[in-house]
């Protein structure tokens, strides 16, 4: 089976609005909502589980019932970071489902992730036992040491950008977290680098520019603005 981990437990914080962003409303339509719809369509996802910030759990539910989101099978209270979100999440997946089962974690922030993009995660993941979403760096980079200026060069064709879906398998991916606890790991910033904290290798698998992940409120203007170029297209057809 493949799973959606859908995290949804951050704050947002940079956003500077009222609600969390996950929530914010965008054409009358919860953000989060446009996410799950994607892995509720895709014909190759079994489940989906949610891992909701605290206090918007039955709010959730609410939405799930709402928009008919019949593949969300459990929504679990986050944690107080974003590894501790997808521990918890795994730990519930685990009640019900196989350690040889697929799991793709994915930001409840990025609405805009193709079935494209979650069909080769899903294939790089069966093939390799990981698939990351990624995009080449395609912007000069430069080191710094001090934020202000710079007289280094870094060479931009051995860098990738990383996003979501993030594909493992369950038990791999599990197991991990467990080792990562046990060595005083605990608040890696994604699932691909704690699999490189812990010495382990991972595969790379389709990202785009499109996959944007919705950070401030400019973020959100580009959203609305690709759900109108998408809305342009279907009217051609």
């Amino acid at each position: 089976m493949n799973i959606a981990m859908i995290i949804a437990g951050g704050s947002g914080n940079r956003m500077h609005q009222d609600i969390p962003k996950q929530f914010l409303t965008v054409n009358e339509k919860p953000v989060i909502i446009y996410t799950l719809e994607v892995f509720q369509r895709h014909p190759a996802i079994d489940a989906i589980t949610v891992v909701c910030i605290e206090g918007w759990e039955k709010v959730l539910w609410a939405y799930v019932k709402q928009f008919n989101l019949a593949k969300v099978t459990a929504i679990v209270k986050g944690g107080d970071c974003g590894q501790n979100s997808i521990y918890r999440g795994l730990k519930e997946i685990r009640k019900n489902h196989d350690l040889e089962d697929i799991v793709l974690v994915h930001d409840a922030i990025r609405p805009m992730v193709s079935e494209e993009i979650i069909s080769d995660c899903i294939n790089k993941t069966v093939e390799f036992g990981s698939g990351i979403a990624v995009i080449p760096c395609a912007e000069a980079m430069l080191v710094s040491e001090n934020e202000e200026d710079s007289a280094q060069l870094f060479n931009r064709n051995h860098l990738k950008r990383t996003q979501t879906p993030q594909g493992f398998r369950v038990g791999r991916l599990l197991e991990l977290h467990e080792r990562a606890l046990i060595q005083g790991i605990t608040n890696s910033t994604a699932s691909c680098t704690l699999m490189i904290e812990m010495g382990e290798e991972v595969h790379f698998s389709k990202g785009s520019e499109k996959n944007l992940k919705l950070t401030t409120v400019e973020d959100i203007d580009i959203f609305k603005a690709l759900l109108l170029a998408k809305r342009a297209e279907w009217l051609k057809d």
